[in-house]
């Protein structure tokens, strides 16, 4: 039982330890003002093609996670970077470490990613 406590709290310390660093890295933002910078920032779904094919925020360019060290020359480092993915995974945190190791300061998560976004999308008609 004690055993099983301490690797309970080291998770949960460990999750902790981690949304603080987001914090740190990204600006945590909600729909409205998400919504707000679209039109000065850089959107970007970092989710793989054929979800972003399927669905995503209008105007967003998709930048798949894994891709994102070969598309740096694709981004801007004076103009806001919004990011989002489908519910802040892994993959978009990750991105957000990358890119601010890399110099970029500017970054912005959409809070509860594209499951909770209620703006416009552009939707693939055929799925």
């Amino acid at each position: 039982m004690i055993g099983f406590l301490i690797v309970l709290l080291g998770f949960l310390g460990w999750m902790g330890f981690n949304y603080w660093r987001l914090r740190r890295a990204a600006t945590l933002v909600e729909n409205a003002e998400f919504a707000s910078m679209i039109r000065g920032g850089q959107v970007i779904d970092v989710r793989e093609p054929a979800a972003f094919r399927e669905k995503h925020i209008l105007g967003a360019r998709n930048i798949p996670a894994n891709q994102i060290k070969d598309s740096l020359a694709a981004l801007s480092k004076n103009k806001p970077i919004l990011l989002y993915d489908n519910n802040r995974g892994p993959s978009v945190t990750n991105t957000i470490f990358y890119l601010r190791k890399q110099g970029y300061r500017n970054l912005y998560l959409l809070a509860g990613g594209l499951d909770s976004w209620n703006g416009k999308i552009k939707e693939n008609s055929n799925s």
